[in-house]
């Protein structure tokens, strides 16, 4: 789901809050080491992102803030800020060529460059909370 979220809107708020629960509590962040990914440089995008993408002349970048239930890959196009809402069970992550990550969800992608040791380590994070939240995961009493 692509939403505009510039703009404090109870009913964006609240569809977010029941797709992917509340964000964590900052006790919560300390113990994961973070919640939100470093400055990711997005080199390509599907048709509904790179057209916003395309409105304004800066440097195409987004990051991404976990959340219990899934994830929000935000970026900005002229003054707004924008998020591709994806929970969990419609996430699928690619390690395509040497420092190239796609965040796959329904018929929305973004290919961002990973060409740092702590973007690396966050998609390892982000890898084992999907894991974590999948019903076969770890967590599942499934062995």
């Amino acid at each position: 789901m692509l939403v505009n979220l510039s703009y404090n809107n109870p009913e964006i708020t609240r569809k977010v809050d029941d797709l992917l629960g509340k964000p964590f509590t900052l006790k919560k962040r300390i113990a994961m080491g973070g919640i939100g990914s470093p400055k990711l440089i997005i080199r390509e995008a599907s048709l509904e992102i790179r057209n916003l993408l395309l409105l304004d002349n800066n440097r195409d970048t987004c990051n991404i803030e976990l959340r219990p239930g899934g994830i929000i890959l935000g970026f900005r196009s002229l003054l707004e800020s924008y998020g591709l809402i994806i929970p969990y069970y419609r996430l699928t992550i690619f390690k395509g060529d040497l420092g190239v990550y796609t965040v796959h969800s329904e018929h929305h992608f973004v290919r961002v460059e990973a060409d740092t040791k702590a973007v690396q380590r966050f998609f390892t994070k982000l890898q084992t909370l999907k894991a974590e939240a999948s019903p076969d995961g770890p967590n599942s009493g499934y062995v």
